[in-house]
């Protein structure tokens, strides 16, 4: 058996393709113009996160909804502001090649890209200033999308996956919600923080339980919580200057952390 990181590459790998077989389908709904996949044109990106920050003993995933045009589309990495993952995660930077398929406002252009996908710049900012360094980080906490795949309107605004019809991505959710069921069994998982109340609803669909009650397949408990989204556009996470959103955070990490 291979190391846990070997594991979650091959894995993450699979993961990558069977998602990339569905942007077509994706494609085909009114409100999806693009759809590209950051595991796919990124991937010696993400696979330098896996590889790097993966099975340092985290027993807590921070689990996000899907990339944003400027953060994982950019560099790989899940709330990946590039500037956070060149200083802060240590990613080294890789030519890119922007998608046939991809909005013609959204070019990729990696870690070279100077604007900072805000969201992004809190949850790694706060990663920072509670741990103090990447392995302290991973050592408590993974972060992960459900969802890899970026998905653009005509106009170059972000599609989140709660914006479109559950018959057309059925497939999709199934697809991802296995995967987040592999990575808590080859992470050892014991905790899933969504960060929002989409990706909480997600986790707990996923495990078939109520808030903070998950069952794993083994009949082991897995808890499950949210905190409020750092975007800018969430009130929540503007109150007090961001301070009331980081105490939110800081508060659910540290609680039934064991």
């Amino acid at each position: 058996m291979g190391s846990v990181q070997d594991l979650l590459v091959e894995r993450t790998k699979r993961f990558r393709d069977e998602c990339s077989a569905l942007q077509s389908t994706l494609e085909q709904h009114a409100l999806v113009a693009h759809a590209t996949n950051p595991l796919d044109y990124a991937w010696p990106l993400h696979e330098q996160y896996l590889t790097k920050w993966a099975g340092l003993g985290a027993k807590t995933i921070l689990l996000g909804m899907n990339p944003g045009p400027f953060g994982m589309a950019q560099t790989g990495v899940p709330f990946g502001a590039t500037q956070c993952v060149r200083e802060f995660l240590d990613i080294k930077p890789v030519q890119l090649q922007t998608p046939k398929n991809a909005h013609p406002k959204r070019q990729i252009e990696g870690l070279s890209l100077k604007r900072q996908e805000a969201s992004g710049t809190r949850i790694w900012n706060l990663m920072k200033e509670t741990y103090g360094s990447p392995e302290a980080c991973f050592s408590h906490v993974f972060v992960v999308n459900h969802c890899p795949l970026l998905l653009l309107g005509e106009r170059g605004q972000n599609i989140t996956p709660d914006q479109l019809p559950k018959s057309l991505l059925e497939t999709l959710m199934q697809t991802c919600d296995l995967y987040l069921k592999n990575l808590v069994e080859i992470l050892g998982i014991e905790r899933i923080i969504g960060v929002g109340k989409y990706a909480e609803r997600r986790a707990s669909l996923v495990f078939k339980a109520k808030k903070g009650t998950g069952k794993k397949d083994d009949g082991t408990s897995i808890l499950i919580q949210s905190v409020w989204h750092p975007s800018p556009a969430s009130p929540l996470a503007n109150q007090n200057n961001g301070e009331d959103w980081k105490r939110n955070v800081l508060e659910t990490l540290h609680k039934n952390s064991g």
